[in-house]
């Protein structure tokens, strides 16, 4: 072999070599995200069935703020809230809390009349208002919008609009 061969050879190998490195670094990235994804739609699934579970069966909802309601199903309350702070969506009974979705940025209940009517849920601040507020309600909608990010990986984002949920054993009347 001469050195010219030797040279290009060398040239040939590394531009393999390079492009083989490129394609597993890609791969690489490719996957973590799939997981995030995954992770966050299995996440989004189940936090949503227990969510719809509970407010089918619920004889009564009382609205705490906008980013919190709880439920009476049987003899027990289920409060479902949102934080802030945290980023997570929780549901607690009696003294245990579930944390069903985490890496939220944005969250929001939505609560319908029988009608099908929006309940206005814009001043929860006093008692009469959360009072007038859950009287009125026989439909509840999530929205939320999670994200998660890895060091190699750019943020992955997963955006759920349940459907309304009927509150079945609530009586409502128009």
């Amino acid at each position: 072999m001469t050195l010219v061969e030797l040279m290009v050879s060398s040239t040939l190998a590394a531009f393999i070599l390079t492009g083989v490195l490129t394609m597993f670094l890609f791969l690489g990235r490719s996957s973590a995200n799939i997981i995030n994804y995954s992770e966050m739609e299995a996440e989004a699934r189940n936090g949503l069935e227990y969510f719809a579970q509970d407010t089918r069966q619920a004889a009564d909802l009382v609205w705490n703020s906008a980013d919190s309601i709880t439920l009476t199903v049987g003899a027990n309350a289920i409060t479902y809230a949102f934080s802030s702070t945290t980023g997570t969506f929780t549901r607690t009974t009696g003294a245990t809390t579930v944390t069903l979705i985490e890496g939220i940025n944005s969250f929001t209940f939505s609560g319908y009349k029988v009608t099908g009517e929006a309940v206005d849920l814009s001043d929860l601040s006093t008692a009469s208002h959360r009072t007038a507020a859950s009287t009125v309600t026989k439909q509840v909608q999530l929205y939320v919008l999670a994200s998660r990010q890895s060091t190699t990986v750019t943020t992955a984002t997963n955006t759920v609009l349940s459907a309304r949920y009927i509150l079945r054993n609530k009586r409502v009347s128009a």
